[in-house]
């Protein structure tokens, strides 16, 4: 069982920055696309951004090149550069990966982002 471990997240002051990491662990098989995305109290998680094992990029609308995503394929793991953070930003964040030959989808436990002064 592949499993996604989150790191990095906290509180920090507004216009701050933080970097979120995941590794995996568990089975090890190759991943495609991985990726973060928020969720906030009550709502569906919306993508904030994903990779390609070709290394291609895809970014929430709202990031407007705030973050930047980037990410190792030898390991398995994936970070998020977070700047400029906004109040609005705090959420959790969720790593996920797809499988490249299952296409299954894995998420981790997710990581609190609180943005506030």
């Amino acid at each position: 069982q592949v499993q996604l471990v989150e790191s990095g997240g906290g509180l920090v002051q507004p216009g701050g920055s933080l970097k979120l990491s995941c590794v995996t662990s568990g089975s090890i098989v190759r991943l495609d696309n991985m990726g973060w995305y928020r969720q906030f109290a009550g709502n569906v998680r919306e993508l904030v951004a994903s990779i390609t094992s070709g290394g291609s990029t895809n970014y929430g609308d709202f990031v407007k090149g705030r973050f930047t995503i980037s990410g190792d394929n030898a390991k398995n793991t994936v970070y998020l550069q977070m700047n400029s953070l906004k109040p609005e930003d705090t959420a959790v964040y969720y790593c996920h990966a797809i499988g490249f030959y299952s296409r299954n989808s894995y998420w981790g436990q997710g990581t609190q982002v609180t943005v506030s002064s």
